[in-house]
């Protein structure tokens, strides 16, 4: 299942990079959507700055260090260890993929295009990954209210970064694609570490949040692809010609992607964690202590 998913999420970024930065197509589509930010801006640019500018190296040194708090005064080391390697690997991973991509210049975005490749998202790459690490520290009976508020918190910040103008919606997918990517990998590290435990007793799924998280997410996306469809049919009249609707449709969209694939890439976590992270781990064979992980 992990393996699975990481392939996915593997090649649903190699899809997405591919289309909306290294094809004309996809260029013009993002830029509609980041161009149509601009209605409505001035009422929400003061909150959207303030919380952007939260995602800083202090803070997630912080948000690190009290992942692995909480999962170690729950005597889960290798969850630790997993959790933190998730955040530090995905957003190691999204620098390096910001400086390795190359965005062709297609003359879209001509304001832009000095900046060259902003793909995969920083700031969004910092909230998912911390969001998605909760989930695998806490406890079984916060986990499930712990994925909803870390996925929407991860949303916020996604879409934030669209609202002001920092990063196109493909940007903000791409890095949620990454954290996916990074928390399969920390799945399977935890369940070849705890090979050596002995027996394990898992817990159950977080139904009600799972289904809460995949019906979210595919209702978004579905919005998004609707969206999507109908800004395809103008992606050739400059962004700067089109009217208030259209404009808004192609943002809407855009932040319905971003926020549709958080609540999918959160239910992924969900959905594994109760096999990768046990509430117990039974005894081994030949006398030997048990390690309680409750």
């Amino acid at each position: 299942m992990l393996l699975v998913l990481l392939g996915a999420e593997v090649v649903a970024f190699v899809t997405v990079c591919r289309f909306f930065v290294q094809s004309p197509h996809g260029q013009q589509l993002d830029t509609v959507s980041l161009t149509g930010n601009r209605i409505g801006q001035d009422r929400i640019e003061g909150f959207v700055v303030a919380v952007l500018d939260t995602i800083s190296v202090l803070s997630v040194i912080l948000a690190t260090a009290a992942v692995g708090f909480i999962a170690l005064i729950r005597r889960r080391i290798v969850v630790a260890v997993a959790a933190i390697l998730l955040i530090a690997g995905a957003n190691a991973t999204t620098e390096i993929l910001k400086r390795v991509i190359h965005r062709p210049r297609f003359g879209v975005d001509l304001p832009r295009a000095g900046l060259g490749n902003s793909l995969p998202s920083g700031h969004t790459t910092i909230a998912a990954s911390v969001a998605v690490a909760l989930v695998l520290v806490l406890p079984v009976a916060l986990r499930g209210i712990g994925a909803l508020v870390g996925a929407f918190g991860a949303a916020v910040v996604g879409v934030g970064t669209l609202s002001a103008g920092w990063h196109r919606p493909s940007d903000a997918v791409a890095a949620l694609l990454v954290v996916g990517a990074w928390a399969s990998a920390a799945g399977l590290f935890i369940v070849m570490a705890q090979r050596h435990h002995g027996g394990v007793e898992y817990g159950p799924v977080n139904w009600r949040a799972l289904l809460t998280l995949v019906a979210a997410g595919l209702v978004l996306l579905v919005g998004a692809g609707i969206a999507l469809v109908l800004t395809n049919q103008v992606r050739t009249t400059p962004p700067e010609a089109l009217g208030r609707a259209r404009l808004f449709v192609a943002y809407a969209g855009g932040a319905m992607g971003i926020a549709g694939t958080v609540g999918l890439v959160q239910a992924s976590v969900l959905a594994t964690a109760h096999r990768v992270v046990p509430r117990a781990v039974a005894p081994a064979p030949k006398n030997e202590d048990a390690t309680v992980e409750g």
